[in-house]
């Protein structure tokens, strides 16, 4: 699989993940990558949509198993610290 081959699949599989969680009153939306890299092998994809229900996907491909994961997830919490160098 291609890394654009691989992109359009990993947009796709977030969409209809999304699309079957949702309810019938949600609005339209865009997914889009905020980041992919290709290791091994294998490439993975860090994923969000502009609905603003705080989830996040991480869709992975597998070149020895030729098999595509997806994950979702959704942002319970956000902490800034300092660091003292």
């Amino acid at each position: 699989m291609k890394s654009t081959e691989f992109a359009e699949a990993a947009k796709k599989l977030v969409r209809e993940y999304a699309e079957k969680n949702l309810d019938a009153t949600a609005p339209e939306f865009d997914v889009y990558i905020v980041w992919q890299c290709y290791i091994l092998g294998s490439m993975k994809a860090l994923l969000s949509t502009t609905l603003r229900d705080g989830m996040y996907y991480e869709v992975t491909y597998s070149g020895a198993k030729d098999e595509i994961y997806l994950d979702a997830y959704r942002k319970i919490d956000n902490h800034a610290f300092k660091v003292e160098v």
